[in-house]
C-alpha cells in the first residue's frame, strides 16, 4: 500500500503541462528561495529543475510526515529503479521525472546518494563529528547541486565538485537556521563532538531560551558554510553563461540567511531567520549585474573527501 496519498496513483493524463503544473503545486507555499532564483534559470532547464525539486520535496515529506520513514525509504528505492528503467507509474511526478532523466541524461549516482541521506534521517543516525556533518550535507544537498549541473549540461568533474560545495554550504545554512526547530522535533544536526566541546547536551539545543554555548556551535557551522560558498564561486563563474545568474542569486540568497543569523547573535533557538522578499529582489538584481572571472586554481580544488566518489560517479569525460 502507498505510504500516503501523495504516493497514490492518479488518473493517467499523458499531458506534460498538467504534470508540470502538479509539480509546481507541490512547491507552492514553500521553497521560496528556489522559487525566487528559478525565475532566472534559462527556459531550457527551468521546467526540469521544477520537476527535480518537486520530487525532492515529496520524498522529503514522505520521510518527515508519512509516519513510517524506513518504509518510505524502501518505496523511494523501488521508485528510483522504475524511473531508470523507464517504467514510471501513473503518478505525475514520476512521469515528469522519468522524462527529465531521459532527456537530460541525468546520472543515477546523485539520486542514490540522496536516498542514502533520507535513510540517515529515517534511522535517526547521529551526526558525530564534522565529517558526518559534511557527509550528511553532501547526500541531502550536495546531490541537488550535482543534479542541477547535469540539467545545465555541466558534467566536468571540477564543476560538479564546486556544485556540491554550494549544495553543502546551503545545507549548513539550513542546519544553522533550524537548530531549535529541528531539536524540538527530536533531530540534532550539529556535530556531537562540537556540542561536547562547548559543554552542551542535545537538550540544550531544544531549549526555549538563548544559550551562548549553542550559538558558538552555530557560528562554527556558518563559518564552514562561508568557506564553501567562497569556493563555489569559482564553479558558478565557469557555468554556461545562461545559468550563472540564477545560481549566483540562489547562493547569495542562502548566504544572506547566515548573515541574518549572525546579526541575531547566532540565536537559532528562539527565532528562525529568513530573507525578506525585498532583500531577495536586491540580491537577484545584483546577481544580474555582477561578473566574476574564473579562478582556475579555485575551480580545480579537489572535491570534499565525503563527496569525491559521488563526483567521480556523476562526471562525464
Amino acid at each position: 500500500m502507498p505510504l500516503d496519498p501523495r504516493f497514490a496513483l492518479v488518473p493517467r493524463s499523458h499531458d506534460r503541462a498538467e504534470d508540470l503544473a502538479y509539480c509546481r503545486r507541490m512547491l507552492a507555499g514553500g521553497s521560496r528561495s528556489f522559487s525566487a532564483a528559478a525565475r532566472l534559470l534559462p527556459p531550457r532547464m527551468r521546467d526540469a529543475a521544477t520537476v527535480v525539486y518537486a520530487y525532492c520535496r515529496r520524498a522529503d515529506d514522505a520521510i518527515d510526515l508519512g509516519g513510517a520513514p524506513e518504509f518510505a525509504v524502501r518505496e523511494l528505492w523501488y521508485q528510483l529503479d522504475r524511473l531508470y528503467a523507464g517504467r514510471p507509474t501513473d503518478d505525475p511526478i514520476e512521469r515528469a521525472l522519468a522524462e527529465v532523466i531521459e532527456r537530460f541524461d541525468v546520472p543515477r549516482a546523485p539520486f542514490r546518494a540522496l536516498l542514502d541521506g533520507f535513510a540517515w534521517d529515517a534511522t535517526g543516525r547521529p551526526i558525530v563529528d564534522e565529517s558526518d556533518l559534511i557527509a550528511y550535507a553532501v547526500r541531502v544537498a550536495g546531490t541537488i547541486g550535482i543534479l542541477m549541473s547535469a540539467l545545465m549540461g555541466a558534467r566536468d568533474a571540477r564543476l560538479l565538485a564546486r556544485a556540491c560545495d554550494l549544495g553543502v554550504a546551503m545545507q549548513l545554512t539550513n542546519i544553522a537556521r533550524d537548530v531549535g526547530e529541528d531539536a524540538r522535533r527530536g533531530r540534532i544536526y550539529l556535530p556531537m563532538s562540537w556540542l561536547e566541546a562547548e559543554g552542551c547536551t542535545t537538550h540544550s539545543a531544544a531549549g526555549e531560551t538563548f544559550d551562548p554555548a549553542i550559538t558558538r556551535v552555530v557560528d562554527r557551522v556558518l563559518t564552514r558554510a562561508d568557506e564553501l560558498y567562497l569556493r563555489a564561486d569559482a564553479g558558478i563563474a565557469a557555468l554556461p553563461p545562461d545559468s550563472r545568474v540564477a545560481i549566483r542569486a540562489a547562493a547569495w540568497i542562502y548566504a544572506d540567511i547566515g548573515r541574518i543569523i549572525r546579526a541575531r547573535g547566532c540565536d537559532s533557538i528562539t527565532s528562525r531567520a529568513h530573507t525578506s522578499w525585498w532583500r531577495k529582489s536586491v540580491l537577484m538584481w545584483r546577481a544580474r549585474r555582477t561578473w566574476v572571472p574564473i579562478d582556475e586554481d579555485a575551480l580545480s580544488h579537489p572535491p570534499l573527501p565525503e563527496a569525491a566518489a559521488l563526483v567521480a560517479a556523476s562526471a562525464r569525460p
